[in-house]
């Protein structure tokens, strides 16, 4: 099987580091990729929102499978130019992606499929935000309607602080405060069959003890050992499959990879959000611990035939990934930095051996061929362990191993788990 993968951050990474060791790709193609997939898959120069070009690239290299990696691409409707030219993608086409695009499209398909969320008031006047802030008092969760790369949420005690991120947006979603803990739950879908993965949590906040602003995530563990054995099933009896069988009522069936962000509060299973592709960082933890070839999963649900696959085998072993981030992310991210102490090509190596290895997100080659920092997230760093402790340990002893000049990790990632 050909593979083009489209993106180029750590998450493509992933997908690309899992599609490399699986025997039934022959050819594995990425576009634009970074620096650390440049070892994995045949790089292409392609604009990732060109859905013309990136036809035009799977048509040229006659792919069997293109997975588009990334939201922007989705919500533009890069895999809707892919079908079009009649060549299987993985990822829904612009109108499903719509459930990422915009939190007021997801609050209204939830509603009609009866899906638990927290409750919410969609406000595009100051006027409306101030009554929705009163309705629902503090602390406020304020969201951009739109794509925000992951840092268009503030929650914040201060209504002066959610004032000003309501007045920097042009539509708002405002909703109750939602206690207990976070899950990130991913599941493959054709548009009718849903198979959830195994779940995973991230970690938001830019610094330790969940200080400091939100960012993409700066890390991730799973399995959860906490959490309720029944999760997975309840979560996709009362929220996955619902929400897909009313996107394929609606006439936009959602195929590719649905994402619910949960939190399990005292009222039960909530909905913080829905997003339309794998999850960064959390895809690095449950991509290392899939048994399953990915490709075979993945071409299944692009082409409708994910009733006939069959369940998904995982590994016992657990998986940490720790991110490091540029100096001055995720506000005003340096770039240009060398990074020393990469393990080598393939990116396994280290103290942990085969046991830890290095995802590249914001990287790039010069001309003498040093690896330099090329964004926010620079590298995601994954160990696995028999246990998330020794999962975590192994990470972090990879993380001590590289230098970039002012790049900083949470140094409490799955600590006391």
């Amino acid at each position: 099987m050909k593979v083009l993968v489209i993106g180029g951050g750590a998450r493509e990474h992933a997908l690309c580091h899992a599609l490399a060791r699986d025997p039934q790709v022959t050819e594995l193609h990425c576009a634009p990729g970074n620096a650390g997939i440049a070892a994995e898959a045949v790089l292409h120069p392609v604009d990732a929102l060109d859905g013309g070009a990136v036809a035009a690239l799977a048509a040229e290299l006659a792919a069997d499978l293109v997975v588009v990696g990334p939201e922007a691409p989705l919500v533009a409707g890069v895999a809707d130019a892919v079908r079009a030219a009649g060549i299987p993608v993985f990822g829904p086409g612009g109108q499903a992606a719509r459930l990422e695009g915009s939190k007021a499209f997801a609050k209204d398909v939830m509603a009609a499929a009866g899906v638990p969320t927290a409750r919410a008031h969609v406000c595009t006047t100051a006027a409306e935000v101030e009554e929705a802030l009163d309705a629902f008092g503090a602390p406020y969760v304020v969201k951009d309607d739109g794509l925000a790369a992951g840092k268009g949420v503030v929650v914040t005690s201060d209504p002066a602080e959610a004032r000003a991120h309501a007045a920097g947006c042009e539509r708002v979603v405002i909703e109750e405060f939602l206690d207990g803990p976070e899950v990130s739950l991913f599941a493959v879908t054709d548009g009718e069959t849903v198979l959830p993965l195994a779940p995973a949590q991230d970690f938001k906040r830019a610094h330790d003890g969940d200080q400091g602003p939100n960012t993409g995530g700066m890390g991730a563990y799973s399995p959860l050992p906490w959490a309720d054995p029944d999760l997975v099933d309840e979560v996709l009896r009362t929220v996955l499959q619902p929400t897909v069988d009313e996107l394929r009522r609606r006439g936009t069936p959602f195929s590719g990879l649905l994402y619910a962000g949960l939190a399990l509060t005292s009222r039960g299973v909530r909905v913080i959000e829905f997003n339309a592709r794998f999850g960064d960082p959390e895809t690095q933890v449950v991509l290392a611990r899939l048994r399953t070839p990915l490709a075979g999963l993945l071409h299944a649900a692009a082409t409708g035939t994910l009733a006939d696959h069959g369940p998904l085998a995982w590994s016992e072993d657990a998986a940490v990934t720790v991110v490091l981030a540029a100096h001055g992310y995720p506000a005003a991210p340096r770039t240009g930095d060398v990074i020393e102490g990469l393990p080598a090509a393939g990116g396994e190596a280290g103290e942990g051996g085969p046991d830890a290895y290095v995802l590249h997100a914001g990287t790039v080659a010069d001309a003498d061929g040093r690896v330099r920092t090329a964004g926010g997230r620079v590298l995601s760093v994954v160990g696995l362990g028999k246990d998330v402790a020794q999962a975590r340990e192994r990470a972090y002893a990879l993380v001590g191993e590289i230098g970039i000049d002012g790049a900083f990790a949470r140094g409490d990632i799955a600590a006391g788990v």
